[in-house]
């Protein structure tokens, strides 16, 4: 679970397809370490991108991920860490707000989005600079795993 100013965002971490990625992300998660982070790139129509300890896009946990790839498409919803030329980044992640066949090949998804596709929408569509920076701070209040219910 994604908790922000704006609402709500539920998520399913697909530990069986991409077992390296979601171990990460859960322990990154249950660490506290995206608590106060900001989406630092968002783009109407395309994704909003989130986990940069800086809040410019050029950081993350001290570490990059191994290449991994889960065979799952980027539709409305999937999840996927964020690479640059240095590697898969550690912590930077991005939901797609629309398919986006073209990141097939280029980035793995290792999660998707179950509930609130109405709220990254809304993150997107707010503000932003001309590099795509929300001209006000969108924060990742809190992130948790959800406990089933009985």
């Amino acid at each position: 679970m994604i908790e922000t100013d704006f609402g709500d965002i539920e998520i399913e971490v697909f530990f069986n397809k991409s077992p390296e990625h979601a171990k990460n992300f859960m322990k990154l998660v249950n660490s506290g370490f995206y608590e106060g982070l900001i989406f630092h790139r968002v783009i109407p129509g395309f994704i909003i991108q989130g986990g940069d300890p800086y809040g410019v896009g050029t950081g993350g946990p001290g570490y990059y991920l191994p290449v991994e790839r889960s065979g799952l498409h980027h539709e409305t919803g999937s999840i996927a860490m964020a690479q640059s030329v240095q590697g898969i980044s550690g912590s930077q992640f991005f939901i797609c707000l629309a398919p986006q066949p073209h990141l097939d090949k280029q980035f793995n998804v290792f999660a998707k989005v179950t509930s609130g596709m109405e709220v990254a929408n809304k993150i997107a569509s707010v503000p932003r600079d001309k590099r795509d920076k929300p001209s006000e701070d969108v924060v990742m209040k809190k992130l948790y795993e959800k406990k089933p219910t009985a």
